[in-house]
């Protein structure tokens, strides 16, 4: 909580019409706060922050009267409880609603046991300091997607309570442009085509995800092949018609091509790194990672409507493995 004594920004006054009479409060100041969510606004209610022709009002459900005066008196941000944490970070894009990023592989996102700082969120708060609006109250960027910690790519995080609301909107609608590059081992048939199954926990091993029969969210992805690399290997484009949590990686697994270097996975030696030659099968073999790369992110502004196309190039571990396999002719 800011001390009683700190400065606080106001939002009003919003004078209640004849049609208004017999609105919800939280309802109310919602249609006249558009960046602001309802549970935001029933915190801030419950708070005694708003008033009514200068009287405290802490009910959210009271019902608006007609002419009169409602003010939000609203809270400066307080510090997040991340601390701010200088990293590197590669920014695509900036201004005062949102921040686009080319996350590298093995920065992991937002902070959690085992993983308490060194985080995208604390180079966040660091790298955008007090552009941070504040979300829910604290100072902090709003988190709408993530990328695995061994996922590179590209990622947008919210600074304002307006981007968050509208940018998670997208996400679970899926209106927005996201294509990923995915490197598996074998050639998926056919070239070009979907992979549905619904996704939930591996019942042998509740730490993977797995297409269940029972109990799984549905789950659509849809490919296309970009290169195919002898029979050992394709570089596929993948695009996301759900968004469940390590989508790709089990749906190429469950038609029997797992995704290079993926620890999760991939459990044993695959079958189609016999179809390859030397030097390039220990090149596969030895990548440290999941070969996966958040390639494209497209999405209408929070605020303006306009459409924005964001693209990072595969990072240089990816890029090199690539190159490496490039010496072998694709078939005809």
């Amino acid at each position: 909580m800011a001390p009683p004594d700190a400065p606080s920004y106001g939002s009003g006054p919003f004078r209640a019409t004849e049609a208004d009479g017999g609105e919800r409060l939280d309802r109310f100041l919602a249609s006249r706060l558009s960046e602001m969510s309802r549970s935001r606004l029933k915190a801030l209610i419950e708070a005694g922050t708003v008033t009514c022709d200068g009287a405290v009002i802490r009910l959210p459900s009271a019902a608006v009267r007609p002419g009169a005066i409602y003010t939000v008196a609203l809270p400066p941000a307080i510090p997040a409880a991340p601390q701010g944490q200088a990293l590197d970070l590669t920014v695509l894009y900036e201004d005062s609603d949102l921040i686009v990023i080319d996350k590298p592989a093995g920065l992991v996102v937002h902070p959690a046991p085992g993983n308490p700082d060194g985080t995208l969120v604390n180079a966040l708060i660091a790298h955008c300091g007090d552009s941070l609006a504040g979300i829910g109250g604290e100072r902090r960027p709003g988190i709408v997607h993530r990328l695995d910690k061994d996922t590179s790519g590209v990622m947008v995080a919210a600074k304002t309570e307006l981007a968050l609301n509208a940018l998670s909107a997208a996400f679970a609608a899926r209106d927005l442009d996201r294509e990923y590059l995915a490197l598996c081992w074998g050639a998926p048939q056919p070239a070009e085509g979907e992979i549905e199954g619904p996704i939930g926990r591996d019942p042998r091993d509740r730490k993977r995800m797995a297409v269940v029969a029972r109990g799984g969210k549905p789950a659509l992805t849809h490919y296309r092949t970009l290169r195919r690399f002898g029979l050992g290997a394709t570089l596929l484009a993948c695009r996301l018609a759900t968004g469940r949590t390590h989508q790709i990686r089990v749906h190429l697994a469950s038609r029997g091509h797992p995704l290079v270097g993926d620890p999760v996975y991939l459990r044993r030696r695959p079958a189609a790194a016999s179809q390859m030659q030397q030097p390039q099968r220990d090149f596969l073999l030895d990548f440290p990672r999941q070969a996966l790369h958040a390639a494209t992110l497209g999405f209408a502004h929070p605020r303006s409507g306009a459409k924005l196309r964001f693209e990072a190039a595969p990072p240089a571990d990816l890029a090199t493995l690539l190159s490496h396999l490039g010496a072998i002719t694709p078939p005809t």
